[in-house]
């Protein structure tokens, strides 16, 4: 059985700009994604544009709009994300079964954080789009906690046999006593009403890593301006502030600290940080590591999953989330950063 995304032909392409006013001169250039299908397209004016595919059945119209309505109003308040073009009057589109959105196209690089003043720059404007996001709640995207992370991911994978009989056993428990220590936390545990208990939630990027980030530079085109150009809001979602910080961290104890100050120095120029949220990067943490696997199992139909992520699904991949989940118990239980 063919998967839906080896119909989307370089013609299938072109023939959608077209649909919506927009000619290709022939070339593409396919963009770094695997959840989705991202082209760079020239057009016969010269121009470039981006054009998002989006994968079948995994997002309503309705959510993939509350996306795009989320990024006008970023765009609105001056914050530097890149959102889709309206085209024809509408932002998103649909063409030979698949839903579309075209974008401009936004050069960069990616951020230095082991700078400072880079790290505080992003944080900055991670407090502008936390500014526009706690304007009002999502009514249609998911939220981000232990249920549709944690506990939905592990019994899908169980459910399909995606682990080895050899491991299988190991991995339940321990996945499960990770999964029961991140649910001591109230703030990921779902809760009634449009907030979580103890935390406050807002509408959040929800993929804040790295390659999320295009910073530019400040002898840029004046159009795009420098410092960084937020994209990808593809898994935005309902949480706590912190998940848009945690993911740009990494190194030792002492290296995180620092990385998180600037971070929280720059976003407190323009808004204010609640500490207690610290608590929680090592259980969100811990329900990206389990959705992860989740993810690449759920992938597995699509052809380029296979070719990318040749080494999913052996016995010492799972032994090795084994260990990382078992490390990461013991970083939950450990004492918070402190800023």
């Amino acid at each position: 059985m063919r998967h839906p995304f080896e119909t989307l032909t370089p013609d299938v392409v072109l023939d959608a700009l077209e649909s919506v006013g927009l000619r290709g001169d022939g070339r593409l250039t396919a963009l770094s994604s695997y959840e989705n299908r991202v082209y760079q397209v020239q057009l016969e004016d010269g121009t470039a544009v981006v054009a998002k595919f989006y994968r079948p059945e995994r997002w309503s119209d309705a959510q993939i709009q509350e996306e795009h309505d989320f990024a006008a109003e970023l765009m609105a308040a001056e914050v530097p994300a890149v959102g889709p073009l309206k085209l024809l009057g509408e932002t998103l589109h649909h063409f030979g079964g698949f839903a579309f959105s075209v974008s401009p196209r936004r050069g960069g690089r990616p951020p230095e954080l082991d700078d400072g003043e880079v790290l505080e720059w992003i944080g900055r404007f991670l407090a502008r789009i936390h500014t526009v996001g706690a304007k009002k709640p999502f009514t249609n995207r998911p939220r981000l906690d232990v249920q549709s992370f944690g506990v939905e991911s592990m019994q899908w994978l169980l459910e399909h046999d995606k682990l080895p009989l050899d491991v299988q056993s190991r991995w339940t428990k321990v996945c499960q006593s990770a999964i029961d220590l991140v649910a001591t936390h109230s703030v990921l545990t779902r809760a009634g009403g449009l907030d979580y208990s103890g935390v406050a939630v807002l509408r959040l990027h929800g993929d804040c890593h790295p390659g999320n980030i295009l910073w530019t530079p400040a002898d840029a085109a004046p159009a795009a301006g420098p410092g960084p150009h937020f994209v990808d809001l593809d898994d935005a979602r309902t949480g706590p502030a912190v998940q848009d910080l945690w993911m740009l961290l990494s190194g030792d104890r002492s290296q995180r600290t620092r990385q998180l100050g600037a971070l929280v120095d720059g976003y407190e120029q323009f808004r204010d940080f609640d500490r207690s949220e610290l608590s929680l990067i090592e259980p969100l943490r811990t329900l990206r590591l389990i959705h992860y696997s989740a993810w690449l199992a759920r992938r597995w139909d699509d052809p380029t999953f296979p070719v990318n992520f040749p080494w999913f699904g052996s016995s010492d991949y799972w032994q090795g989330q084994v260990q990382m989940l078992e490390e990461q118990m013991e970083a939950m239980q450990e004492e918070p950063l402190v800023v």
